[in-house]
């Protein structure tokens, strides 16, 4: 009889959100360390290879004409433009992983998300996380100590409008303290993990028990 732990499951699209300096890409550096269940959902972008920079790990590099083909094609779960250039979550790969049972992790905006849930509602899980307040979210980018005052303003201007949407997500953890707000996006990971739509093997094995 097939070992519970080892049924099959199909994959998940774990969504991560925040406004800037409200600890998301600290959370999904944080996720992709501890779990080798979930990898990061690689973007396909118009804009130019960086030095250092691997096609197909760090980002799908393609030309504005397959973009646009590829917009054509229906082939994104989301798109956007982003300083310039155009960025978008291809469906081929994700789909199929998602068939083999691999989670995805996406750092992306509520417009992204909205995108995403959309095309995809099943397998979407929605995770917004908030500062446990403004003024320390101020602090918290004046520490970094790598933009104007011009720029902290606008970045504070745009987590206000981003905030406004939070009730847009399944799930919302306020990051006061960054190892707490870890462990309670993990266990939303692995209860997520674990819900009856998602047990596709469950079926096999629960006749196997009642033969």
């Amino acid at each position: 009889m097939a070992d519970q732990d080892t049924l099959h499951r199909r994959g998940l699209m774990f969504i991560l959100s925040s406004p800037s300096g409200a600890g998301k890409t600290t959370i999904s550096r944080m996720l992709l360390e501890a779990d080798g269940e979930i990898r990061l959902s690689v973007s396909a972008t118009t804009r130019p290879r960086r030095p250092g920079e691997i096609d197909g790990v760090h980002y799908h590099f393609v030309s504005d004409a397959d973009f646009d083909r590829m917009i054509e094609e229906d082939d994104f779960y989301e798109w956007a433009h982003v300083f310039d250039h155009r960025y978008g979550t291809p469906k081929g790969h994700i789909r199929a992983g998602l068939k083999d049972g691999h989670d995805f992790l996406f750092d992306i905006d509520w417009q992204g998300t909205q995108q995403l849930y959309q095309k995809d509602q099943q397998d979407v899980v929605r995770v917004f996380i908030l500062p446990p307040s403004l003024d320390e979210l101020h602090r918290r980018l004046m520490a970094r100590a790598t933009d104007s005052s011009e720029v902290i303003e606008g970045r504070m201007e745009r987590a206000r409008a981003e905030i406004s949407h939070w009730d847009g997500y399944d799930y919302v953890v306020v990051n006061d303290d960054v190892n707490v707000c870890f462990g309670k996006v993990r266990a939303i990971l692995h209860a997520e993990r674990m819900k009856r739509a998602r047990q596709t093997g469950l079926i096999g094995f629960v006749r196997e028990l009642m033969d």
